[in-house]
């Protein structure tokens, strides 16, 4: 057993945990699942640190555990001689064992979903904005905003803003596999596009060797991981527009990208983050089920967009939108047609002000 003797007697540290929104449940088997990045190991590395010696931590990435495999090793023999009431298994993958063994409490960590329903599952998504606040040191509202605009969600980047292309070069290179980062790629050049899984595979294949299978198999594994999210268009079924999970990610992976692109990118995550419904109105914004119409404007003033409005006001009627908010770098203004209702916020205060449901 000297294996787990030194896991149990040896558990990971995590020295700069910072606070995030998810907490975990005092008590029953959970599931904590989410998008590689996404903050799930130090999530837990700070739970762990509040446990007595009656809790086992196992990463089952740890290279340790190549040559002696979970199945291999006594562990029930082990939670039973030493009394271990909670178990946490990082970096699980279904299927890794054929059953779980019988402890009081039982935590799993995993990029997908677990189909056993004995588990609560938990998502944790990258940080929304209010959460990267949190990793800033004190100062002005624009410079982090600016940072954030520089480092994006993913929470080891927050901490990094100084070497963050070197950061997200290694992050590229190690967690995806190579036929991953071929995908990947593509999906970043053609971020928040309306797209389907054939087109991606046709964009795909002008570029790498890849098959047809992996191309519909990792779709379908990034969705379910909240890499990629398809946002439905209330106009029109088809077309579907296409999300990568961090904004700044896809910048990294596509120089060119335009930054309307990546505002856009960053409202839309916000919405998914906080919960909320929400569908494209074609390329006019993003719909509530509420019917408010949230629309991306990074710097237009309000006369260019009251002209744009008064345009467009055919089209909001139509859709029955009941409020527009307009969502903006730096600009403040509200106005009325008829009886709608335009308002316009700064993005750094629609994010925190936002109410999630």
């Amino acid at each position: 057993m000297d294996l787990l003797e030194h896991y149990h007697a040896h558990p990971p540290q995590n020295d700069h945990f910072v606070l995030r929104k998810t907490m975990l449940p005092a008590e029953g088997d959970m599931n904590l699942y989410g998008a590689r990045g996404s903050g799930k190991t130090a999530l837990i590395l700070d739970y762990l640190h509040q446990q007595d010696e009656k809790t086992l931590y196992l990463d089952l990435e740890d290279p340790n555990l190549i040559l002696n495999t979970l199945d291999t090793l006594p562990l029930q023999t082990y939670i039973e001689e030493y009394a271990i009431e909670a178990l946490i298994l990082d970096h699980y993958e279904e299927g890794m064992l054929t059953s779980f063994p019988t402890v009081t409490r039982l935590i799993i960590l995993s990029r997908l979903p677990l189909q056993d329903k004995r588990f609560t599952s938990l998502q944790l998504f990258p940080l929304d904005y209010e959460e990267f606040l949190a990793f800033e040191p004190a100062g002005s509202g624009s410079i982090a905003f600016n940072h954030f605009l520089k480092s994006g969600t993913l929470p080891e980047m927050a901490k990094h803003i100084k070497n963050n292309t070197l950061f997200m070069k290694q992050f590229f290179q190690q967690q995806f596999s190579p036929n991953e980062q071929s995908l990947i790629l593509i999906l970043a050049r053609y971020n928040t596009q309306p797209m389907t899984i054939h087109q991606i595979y046709s964009f795909t294949k002008e570029y790498f060797k890849i098959s047809k299978d992996f191309v519909y198999t990792a779709m379908k594994q990034f969705q379910k991981e909240g890499l990629v999210y398809f946002i439905d268009n209330h106009i029109k079924r088809s077309g579907k527009k296409m999300l990568l999970y961090d904004f700044a990610f896809a910048k990294y992976l596509t120089a060119n990208q335009p930054f309307g692109t990546q505002f856009d990118s960053m409202i839309a995550l916000t919405l998914i983050k906080h919960n909320i419904a929400f569908q494209t109105l074609g390329p006019h914004g993003y719909l509530t089920q509420d019917f408010e119409l949230i629309i991306p404007s990074a710097f237009e003033s309000e006369e260019y967009f009251w002209v744009k409005a008064q345009k467009k006001f055919s089209l909001f009627k139509k859709y029955g939108i009941k409020k527009i908010t307009v969502v903006t770098i730096a600009n403040t203004y509200h106005f009325n047609i008829e009886k709608l209702h335009f308002e316009a916020l700064p993005f750094n205060e629609w994010s925190i002000s936002h109410n999630e449901e």
